[in-house]
């Protein structure tokens, strides 16, 4: 069975600096379906015979996502003689380098895939084109209005979007827990309520791992987004981007939880996998792993015997109250560079690809099993009359979705500054030290990159 590198998509999620080589998953060959032919120009080209070409760039997701972004392409190309599209696919591992030399060539594509935490600040910096003269009026009141808040900058849009789906839900082992005298029916809903699940697990299966969740400095600095939301009830910066908020005792429950997790020898000193990759815990070599939505996806494909054997329940709160946020909302927008030489071409590609026909976006959650959710609400209406039960959890992450929120757009050096904190806690390091470093680093940040600067540009 080929292995695929799921998410990392998990840093699907990241944003600016986050994005150098782990914007999307999957170990694809640039040479293979969708990655673009001899001497394909890197922006959108007018031929001899009056045809137009746009490129657009796809980071590498999971198969059956890739599967979608090529149909959707060709019933654009098949449906337009005088525009074409031109789909090149990038491993995440090769993007920014690629993007880079794009950019330095001149060469930069019309159009390129963006996850929601970069929008915003790509389009203040000038980087994207405004889509909204170019789409039917009722393709913006249709958005959700998270999503449309999400590519919304003073009053204009720079992003149609395709998908989101929650970034924190519980997955768990059944067996593993009715067999150490656990009731899978009854999920924790606190951490101080998994941290005793998890000890009952090791106690009951010590050749098992309790728990997983993100254990290095970068997993933890986005993974976390909703739990520091959680904790302090706000983010770990003012709103206004002038001021750090993450030197108060507000986030020590957060900090407490992750040291108590691992001096407890509740998680692997080293994780077995990735945050968004489920595969030891699919193999009963993990009792308990928290993931986003993406990770279904991964069951349905790779481990379908063992897909009744796995419950999932919301991420738990520090105080059991499932109504407050554990996560975000991440997922992957269409942008248009802002030095396309073929704005309107290229925004009739996006449009027809995920604003107009429902058809075209709602073969993209059924390629994907169900596991994602749609920001328009018209597809959002039509998914609801389908039969979506090959995902046996798709009303749980509907629930989920409800209390996560977008994720931040902010700068990357804010949120690593958070997972850095979090990651020498985990490693013995002393809680208080480890948020007076990270309040320091927020506040350095601020000065250093100009900030405000960044949000009122």
């Amino acid at each position: 069975m080929k292995r695929y590198s799921w998410r990392s998509v998990a840093v699907a999620a990241l944003s600016g600096a986050a994005l150098v080589g782990l914007a999307a998953c999957g170990n694809g060959d640039p040479g293979g379906p969708g990655a673009p032919t001899e001497g394909a120009s890197g922006d959108g080209s007018t031929g001899g015979d009056g045809v137009v070409t746009v490129e657009i760039w796809q980071n590498q997701f999971q198969p059956n996502d890739n599967a979608w972004f090529e149909g959707a392409v060709k019933a654009f190309n098949d449906a337009h003689t005088d525009v074409q599209v031109n789909l090149v696919v990038v491993p995440g591992d090769a993007w920014e380098q690629k993007m880079k030399a794009a950019q330095a060539a001149g060469k930069t594509p019309d159009a390129y895939t963006r996850n929601y935490s970069a929008i915003q600040p790509a389009a203040r910096g000038g980087e994207l084109g405004s889509l909204t003269e170019y789409f039917d009026a009722s393709a913006w009141t249709d958005l959700d209005e998270r999503f449309l808040e999400a590519v919304t900058v003073d009053g204009a849009q720079y992003a149609y979007p395709i998908y989101y789906e929650p970034s924190s839900l519980l997955f768990f082992r059944k067996d593993l827990w009715t067999s150490a005298g656990l009731d899978p029916s009854d999920p924790p809903a606190s951490w101080d309520e998994l941290i005793g699940a998890a000890q009952t697990l090791k106690s009951a299966h010590p050749d098992v791992v309790p728990f997983q969740t993100a254990q290095n400095a970068v997993e933890l600095s986005w993974t976390t987004w909703g739990m520091q939301i959680n904790a302090a009830g706000h983010r770990p910066i003012s709103d206004d981007w002038t001021t750090s908020l993450a030197g108060g005792d507000e986030y020590r429950p957060l900090f407490e939880t992750y040291k108590t997790l691992m001096d407890e020898g509740l998680l692997a000193k080293q994780a077995l996998t990735g945050y968004g990759d489920l595969s030891a815990l699919a193999e009963g070599k993990i009792a308990m792993q928290a993931s986003g939505s993406w990770a279904i996806n991964q069951l349905l494909d790779e481990y379908p015997d063992v897909v009744e054997n796995i419950e999932i329940a919301p991420l738990p709160s520090l105080d059991g109250d499932l109504t407050k946020t554990t996560g975000t909302l991440g997922g992957w927008a269409f942008v248009m560079d802002a030095k396309s030489t073929h704005p309107k071409e290229t925004a009739e590609a996006i449009s027809f690809m995920t604003a107009e026909d429902t058809a075209i976006p709602l073969d993209y959650f059924v390629k994907t099993n169900f596991t994602k959710l749609s920001p328009r609400n018209s597809v959002a209406e039509e998914l609801s009359a389908m039969d979506t039960s090959v995902d046996p959890w798709y009303e749980t992450v509907i629930d989920v979705s409800q209390y996560q929120v977008l994720e931040p757009t902010y700068d990357w050096a804010v949120s690593i500054a958070i997972g850095t904190a979090l990651e020498k806690v985990m490693q013995g390091g002393d809680v208080s030290e480890a948020i007076a470093e990270a309040d320091a680093a927020i506040t350095k940040a601020i000065a250093d990159l100009k900030l405000p600067d960044q949000l009122n540009r």
